[in-house]
């Protein structure tokens, strides 16, 4: 009986812990103004537009609600990538109304970020959400007019060049773009099995590049270092000079203070500058 009852306790105890590991931000984000929503937990929107239309927009289209994965688990089958969405490409009626359900399903922070928005609508031109840690979070915004495609992604370090990337086309978009997980051709694709010679071979044949020109240097030819000499010509006017020149300063300068020679050499200067000038002038 003992044992049973230690059994039940510590299953209560533990429930709190359990109910922790995924989180619901929804009910508990902090309106900070400008769209800008946030809970102490760790997630965040930014953009949140639920009722003001874009410019060109005259009412809302349509409503739709997406939710969206983020997590390790959902790159395994796209080789060499790490994190990605669960979902690459999305498409929707131009002014849509759309709210999206963001799930991280990893213990790290993960982000869904749309770039390009109107900025006199969207602060810093985009529509964000975040999540630290296993969670959900929700966000709405309303779809800009015309056809243009968005780019999607995780901007935490590394995240996007790790495969967290995709797009959205609102209307029939504006073309496809590049390296999208399942979706478009990476820019620089990916050869486990080439060696570094040869994808520099491939690179330039590529880039229709002329072969790198490589210098050669006959072995038996004697290099010659010309040593310039301590004492060059320039040195020794120089020093010439100088001899001449600093007994007649030390009798100049003689009983004057630093200030007072200071104060001659400027206006020596001043003086030669303005002669200068006058026979240039003439």
């Amino acid at each position: 009986m003992k044992l049973v009852s230690v059994i039940v306790l510590g299953s209560l105890i533990s429930l709190p812990t359990f109910s922790q590991e995924f989180q619901d931000h929804d009910g508990m984000l902090m309106n900070h103004g400008d769209g800008h929503l946030m809970d102490m937990a760790g997630g965040m929107v930014m953009g949140n537009n639920p009722d003001t239309l874009p410019g060109g927009c005259e009412k809302v289209a349509e409503t739709k609600e997406i939710t969206v994965h983020a997590g390790h688990k959902y790159s395994e089958k796209f080789p060499g990538k790490m994190f990605t969405f669960d979902t690459q490409e999305f498409q929707f009626k131009p002014c849509t109304k759309l709210t999206v359900h963001f799930i991280n399903d990893d213990s790290i922070r993960h982000q869904w970020m749309m770039h390009g928005l109107p900025k006199y609508l969207y602060p810093k031109g985009m529509f964000h959400l975040e999540v630290s840690g296993p969670a959900k979070i929700s966000g709405t915004l309303i779809l800009p007019p015309g056809d243009k495609t968005y780019l999607v992604h995780c901007d935490i370090a590394q995240h996007m060049e790790k495969g967290m990337k995709a797009q959205l086309k609102v209307g029939k978009g504006d073309g496809d773009l590049p390296s999208i997980p399942n979706v478009t051709a990476n820019i620089v694709q990916d050869d486990y099995k080439i060696t570094l010679p040869e994808l520099l071979e491939k690179a330039h044949k590529e880039a229709d590049l002329p072969e790198p020109v490589v210098a050669v240097v006959p072995v038996n030819v004697p290099v010659v270092i010309k040593e310039e000499s301590a004492f060059s010509g320039v040195t020794v006017i120089g020093l010439a000079l100088g001899l001449f020149v600093t007994p007649m300063l030390v009798r100049k300068f003689k009983g004057m203070t630093t200030m007072q020679i200071v104060s001659y050499l400027f206006d020596l200067l001043n003086s030669m500058i303005e002669s200068a000038i006058k026979k240039i002038k003439q």
